[in-house]
C-alpha cells in the first residue's frame, strides 16, 4: 500500500468505515487491492463469497437543479455539510453504477453527488436550440456549473468511461475545483488530431461500435436497437459480469432521454474528427489536447476483466505529477468497476481524500 503519511483526525474514521460497512451491506466485497507508485501490482479477493451486483436498486428521489445550459437529474447522498465527492457514470451505463458505491461513500461522513450526464436520464437542455456537443471539455464543464448550482467550492471527483474522461479534463482545466479523483482506466484525455493515428487491428476491432457510429446507418441502428445495443456493448465490456434483465433495465430507462442518440453521436465523431465542436470551447480543447500532466492527487483502477479497449497503466503513469496509486482489482472485474466492485472503488475515493 502506500506510504503517504495520512492525517490522524477525520480521515482515520472514513479509511475505517467500510470495514463497518462490510458487516452490513451486503453489496461491500472483501476486495484485496494491490498498489504501486508506477506499475500495477496484482492482488487477489481475500476469501470472499462471489457478492451479486445491484443488492441496492435504487436512489430513491431525484432533485433536478438548473446548471450551465442544463436542467440536471442528480441524486444525493450523505451529510449536506460533508465534504464533496461527484460520481460520474460513462456510455452505455447511467448513475446506477454507482447505487451501492453512494451508500457506502455517504456513511463516511460525505456529501455524495451523482448526476446523469447530458443525454441521459432526467437531465435535460434548457434550450432546444443548444447544439448537442459531447466535446470532453464542454461535458466537463457541465459538471463545473453543476458543482456552482450546488454551492459546492472543491469535491473529489470520482468516474469510470466518460466519467474517467470527464474527470480528467476537470482536473486539467480547474485543478483548484478538485480536491482529488478516482479514475478507471487512467488518463483518457485525447483529441481529434491525436485520433488519427490507425490503430493495430485488435484494438481496432474493440472501437468496431465507433466505426459503426461514423455512419448514417450506424447512427439509425443505435436507436432502432437501442436495447440490443447496449446490453451487447455491457456483455463486451465485462464478459465475466453476471447481472441480470433487472440490473440493466434500471439502466437502460436513461437511454430514453430525448437527447441521448444525438449526444453519443457526436462524442464518438468528434473524437474521430468526422463531427465538428464549438468554437466557444476551442481553447480549453487545445489546452486537452497538449495532454499535460494531473497535479491533483489520484487513484487510477483497473479491473482484472475489463473487455473495452484500455492502455497498460504504464502507458499513462507519467501523465500523474501529484500524488498517485495504481489499483488492479481481481475477481473477473470488467469495464463497469464501480458497479462489480462498489467496496473497492469506494475504498479508492476515501482513500485518496486523505492524499
Amino acid at each position: 500500500m502506500s506510504t503517504i503519511k495520512r492525517p490522524e483526525e477525520i480521515n482515520h474514521d472514513r479509511r475505517s468505515f467500510l470495514r463497518n460497512a462490510a458487516m452490513t451491506l451486503a453489496a461491500a466485497e472483501l476486495v484485496a487491492i494491490g498498489s504501486a507508485h508506477a506499475q500495477s501490482s496484482q492482488t487477489s479477493p481475500a476469501q470472499a463469497p462471489p457478492i451479486k451486483p445491484g443488492t441496492n436498486t435504487s436512489f430513491g428521489s431525484l432533485k433536478q437543479i438548473d446548471a450551465g445550459l442544463l436542467n440536471v437529474g442528480y441524486a444525493e447522498a450523505g451529510s449536506a455539510n460533508g465534504p464533496a465527492v461527484v460520481l460520474l457514470h460513462g456510455w452505455p451505463y447511467d448513475i446506477h453504477s454507482f447505487v451501492d458505491v453512494a451508500p457506502l461513500v455517504a456513511s463516511a461522513g460525505y456529501r455524495v453527488i451523482i448526476p446523469h450526464l447530458r443525454g441521459y436520464g432526467t437531465t435535460r437542455f434548457l434550450s432546444s436550440a443548444t447544439f448537442r456537443n459531447a466535446q470532453q471539455s464542454a461535458v466537463a464543464l457541465d459538471i463545473i456549473a453543476l458543482m456552482d448550482a450546488l454551492k459546492i467550492q472543491t469535491a473529489t471527483v470520482a468516474g469510470f468511461d466518460w466519467g474517467a474522461r470527464t474527470a480528467d479534463a476537470m482536473a486539467i482545466l480547474w485543478p483548484e475545483r478538485c480536491k482529488a479523483i478516482v479514475s478507471v482506466s487512467g488518463y483518457l484525455i485525447s483529441s481529434p488530431a491525436g485520433n488519427q493515428v490507425p490503430l493495430p487491428p485488435e484494438p481496432a476491432f474493440l472501437f468496431w461500435y465507433q466505426y459503426y457510429f461514423a455512419t448514417p446507418v450506424g447512427k439509425a441502428g443505435y436507436a432502432k436497437y437501442l436495447d440490443q445495443f447496449n446490453k451487447f456493448i455491457w456483455h463486451q465490456a465485462s464478459p465475466k459480469w453476471n447481472f441480470d434483465d433487472a440490473t440493466y433495465d434500471r439502466t437502460a430507462a436513461s437511454f430514453n432521454n430525448p437527447d441521448h442518440v444525438d449526444i453519443v453521436m457526436h462524442d464518438y465523431r468528434w473524437r474521430l474528427g468526422l463531427a465538428d465542436g464549438e468554437r466557444k470551447y476551442d481553447d480549453l480543447e487545445t489546452r486537452l489536447a497538449a495532454l499535460p500532466p494531473i497535479t491533483v492527487p489520484t487513484i487510477t483502477m483497473e479491473g482484472d476483466s475489463n473487455g473495452a479497449i484500455h492502455a497498460p497503466s504504464a502507458a499513462y503513469r507519467a501523465r500523474f505529477s501529484g500524488k498517485y496509486e495504481y489499483r488492479l482489482i481481481a475477481g473477473g472485474v470488467g469495464h463497469n468497476l464501480p458497479q462489480e466492485a462498489p467496496q473497492a472503488f469506494a475504498q479508492a475515493i476515501v482513500d485518496v481524500d486523505s492524499y
